[in-house]
């Protein structure tokens, strides 16, 4: 008699059409129209061929061929979607403008929420970005359909524009990178004017989203900046000191607003339908309803609309009476989305949501099944959730910020417990704002003591030693991340097989937990129990924890330097330059010694340039050369002061802008840092070092008796006042240009040939982060043999194609710090060589 073919107890047969699906989607993104649609006809083709295979042996059909089937399938329909995508996107003529650097008039609908962004320069905050779905675009007397989204980077009137309202704008359009959602960036000359309002159901969002602002404006700091992000996902009050524990901690989720929160929230909706004793139609439509209404209120990112999804498939399934796996839907869902946008393969969050659901369904059970007799069931299924979630995002996590959160998981359980009151009470002040304001305060203060506890438990956890291990960044670190986690998944697994091939005797039964003579340890006595251990003991068990114990130590001491450094960077013992990788900055050590240097500016905000000089071994810096006031440049000062000593500080003349230079020379001031202004022509040496100011821009003005900069604005002209360095070394010499723009780089490439004799240097720290304004008279009087670009992301186009063309065409190897991470200069047999740069 037939029976049913069994179906195991986790269906994982769309896991190849989604993975498929997704690594079509990733490579289609950055693809021309042209291609997808040649791809998308030879995927048809092979359906067809398989189809027809199929009908031909549907008898006897050869192993695997509905699997292959069902994976092109998926992979069709994805370069189907994506291809109808990019065709659209070329027809717009956004694409075509910005390829010619147009300034252009927009008209468009705001799809992102409008976010300050701090001034690299200034250190203000005195810029907005957002986004636009493009309806059309004027350019080039042309006017033509969008063709997609744009970015905007504007002034501060751009932080008035509300959600979904369309807006018509003026300014530069300039291309974006491939395989950015994105079609080009628009630099907004002025400030946009509104054409339409947003549609109802959004300025109904608009109001709350404002009103729940207004009810949580009395709250604690910590607690007025996280609450409307745990509630709505708005993190617009969130400050860098605070946002940074949460990515130390792991607890960026609380305010991303993905499959977490979307699950508190119809959990506690199905609960009340459930007292309400509402029959299955009616908890359907109302759970539908709900779920709409929480997309619309915290935004259609993508791990929202991956968690929304999943729930329409589930409510699906059940007024079909026929419940969904969450495997097979969680595939499901991703190869609809990405049919739907390709442009979700290379988002982070998406990627992050995704993976962090299947590990959830896939591995909290079985690991809590495994910690169960050791813990107890409640403990093990509540460590079970966040160790699953963190041990399989970890990777990807990597590859944004090279560093494991080393407390991510004691973190999460300890903030677990405010997460769903934060949330439910969060959403319904939110709700009750607008029509009962001090409701909204009442409910707002129970949520904020929620949000209260996860900040409090992120800066804790973060204070505390070894928060934050670094790891080597780029796919190479992730991967080798991944391979750890696996083998280390493994070997806990299949403990007792690797206890038999050490030989050592497992004296308790799979499952019991704790062995006997343990257990009896905390009743009898540790003294006794460890009397019973060493009875039982044998030679050979001895041997082969000795074996285990070297191999241990080996590994770290053979390992440990290598994890202990930034991304990308192995710096040997013999460097004489390293370029730290600071992001949009500048920083750059000389070595003058042993746990000596000079240091080239610091860098932006945070602790990138403190941590490279920790990982140097620099306890002192014989001079600190502080190019010109930007915060790009001196925003790393804290960082780099704390803990070492600095002879003397070196500083331009001219104070732009006047409060960032007052600030640093209060800073130098306290500890007691010698601050000279830069001269031409002024000099000196460091032990085997010596250095020389090149060019100087600005001076000491009356009454200042040459201590100090003059603090003034100078409209743009702090870049051109740059000091410009010579360096050399036993090995090298070296040139770092700041951000000296054209005029800067005339001046001194007329005072280099002035000066007579070969002018050529070994190394060029290009001006300006490889910006557009090169002299290329300069470059090919230094005529470098390397070429130093320091930069990171950034929405400027650093560095531009001509600037690594015009020092490539001078014969340099041109060396980037986005694309290296940090790196050092060597010199072994009278060559030059660089050591740690990950791009190879």
């Amino acid at each position: 008699m037939l029976t049913p073919r069994q179906v195991s107890a986790t269906d994982l047969r769309l896991v190849p059409g989604a993975l498929a699906a997704w690594g079509v989607a990733w490579w289609l993104a950055a693809a021309g129209p042209g291609v997808v649609l040649a791809g998308a006809v030879a995927a048809a083709g092979l359906l067809a061929l398989l189809g027809a295979l199929l009908l031909v042996r549907r008898a006897n059909p050869p192993r695997g061929l509905g699997q292959c089937l069902l994976v092109t399938a998926c992979v069709l329909a994805v370069l189907l979607g994506g291809a109808a995508h990019l065709v659209a996107r070329e027809r717009g003529g956004a694409a075509d403008l910005a390829a010619q650097g147009a300034s252009v008039e927009v008209v468009g609908r705001v799809v992102k929420e409008p976010v300050e962004v701090t001034n690299p320069w200034s250190g203000s905050s005195d810029t907005v970005r957002t986004t636009l779905e493009l309806t059309t675009v004027q350019g080039r007397g042309v006017t033509a359909p969008g063709g997609g989204q744009v970015g905007v980077l504007g002034d501060p009137s751009w932080a008035d524009v509300d959600y979904g309202a369309e807006v018509r704008a003026s300014g530069r359009l300039l291309r974006a990178d491939p395989g950015d959602r994105a079609v080009a960036s628009l630099v907004a000359s002025g400030p946009p004017v509104e054409t339409a309002e947003p549609l109802p159901a959004l300025r109904v969002v608009n109001t709350l989203r404002t009103d729940l602002l207004t009810a949580s404006d009395g709250l604690p700091a910590d607690a007025r900046a996280l609450l409307p992000g745990v509630a709505v996902g708005d993190t617009s009050r969130i400050d860098d000191e605070l946002d940074a524990a949460l990515r130390t901690t792991g607890l960026t989720h609380v305010t991303a607003v993905s499959g977490g929160h979307f699950a508190i929230v119809v959990a506690a909706v199905t609960a009340l339908c459930a007292l309400a004793r509402a029959p299955r139609g009616v908890r359907m439509g109302v759970t539908g309803l709900v779920m709409a209404g929480f997309v619309l209120l915290v935004h259609p990112d993508p791990s929202v609309l991956r968690a929304a999804a999943m729930g329409v498939v589930g409510l699906v399934g059940i007024g079909l009476g026929r419940p969904s796996r969450a495997v097979p839907a969680l595939a499901a869902v991703v190869v609809v989305l990405l049919v739907l946008d390709p442009w979700l393969a290379r988002s982070y969050g998406f990627v992050l949501s995704s993976l962090a659901t299947a590990a959830l369904v896939l591995g909290t059970q079985p690991v809590a099944r495994r910690l169960a007799p050791w813990i107890g069931r409640g403990p093990a299924f509540a460590l079970a959730v966040p160790l699953t979630a963190q041990l399989a995002c970890a990777p990807v996590l990597v590859l944004l910020d090279p560093s494991i959160a080393t407390y991510a998981v004691p973190a999460n359980l300890v903030a677990a417990p405010a997460l769903v009151p934060a949330t439910v009470l969060g959403v319904l002040a939110t709700l009750v704002a607008p029509w009962f304001p001090l409701g909204g305060v009442v409910l707002a203060w129970p949520a904020g003591l929620a949000s209260w506890w996860i900040a409090a438990v992120a800066r804790s956890f973060a204070g505390l030693p070894g928060a934050k291990v670094p790891w080597p960044g780029g796919p190479l670190g992730a991967s080798a991340l991944a391979l750890l986690t696996l083998a280390a998944l493994v070997l806990v697994w299949r403990w007792r097989r690797v206890a038999g091939l050490l030989g050592v005797r497992v004296p308790w039964s799979r499952g019991s937990g704790w062995p006997h003579t343990w257990r009896t340890a905390v009743r009898a006595g540790v003294r006794e129990a460890f009397a019973a251990r060493r009875r039982r003991a044998t030679l050979r068990l001895v041997a082969a924890w000795v074996v285990v114990a070297v191999a241990a130590v080996v590994c770290v001491v053979v390992a440990w330097p290598r994890w202990i450094a930034p991304a990308g960077r192995d710096v040997p013992q013999d460097w004489a330059v390293t370029v730290c990788d600071v992001g949009q900055g500048d920083g750059l050590v000389v070595r003058t010694g042993t746990g000596r240097g000079l240091m080239i500016d610091v860098g932006p905000a945070g602790d990138a340039a403190g941590r490279c000089l920790d990982d140097l071994g620099i306890e002192r810096l014989d001079l600190l050369v502080l190019t010109h006031f930007h915060a790009d440049h001196v925003g790393g000062l804290d960082a780099v002061l704390d803990g070492r000593q600095v002879g003397r500080a070196l500083v331009t003349g001219l104070g732009d802008p006047a409060e960032q230079a007052e600030w640093v020379l209060d800073d130098l001031a306290d500890l007691g840092v010698p601050v000279e202004v830069a001269e031409p022509g002024a000099g000196g040496t460091l032990g085997d070092v010596s250095w020389e100011v090149l060019q100087a821009g600005g001076s000491a003005g009356p009454g200042s008796g040459g201590r100090g900069p003059v603090l003034a604005e100078a409209d743009g002209g702090a870049n051109d006042a740059s000091i410009a360095l010579r360096v050399v070394t036993p090995q090298l010499t070296l040139v770092a240009l700041g951000d000296l723009e054209d005029g800067g780089q005339e001046a001194l490439d007329r005072t280099l040939r002035a000066r007579g004799g070969d002018a050529s240097v070994d190394v060029v720290k290009v001006a300006h982060h490889g910006s557009r304004v090169q002299s290329a008279r300069l470059a090919a009087t230094l005529s470098p043999v390397v070429a130093i670009v320091s930069s990171g992301e950034n929405t400027y186009g650093h560095p531009t194609q001509e600037a690594l063309d015009l020092y490539a065409g001078v014969g340099a190897a041109v060396l980037r710090t986005d694309r290296c991470g940090t790196f050092a200069l060597v010199v072994r047999d009278g060559a030059l060589a660089v050591a740690g740069c990950r791009d190879g």
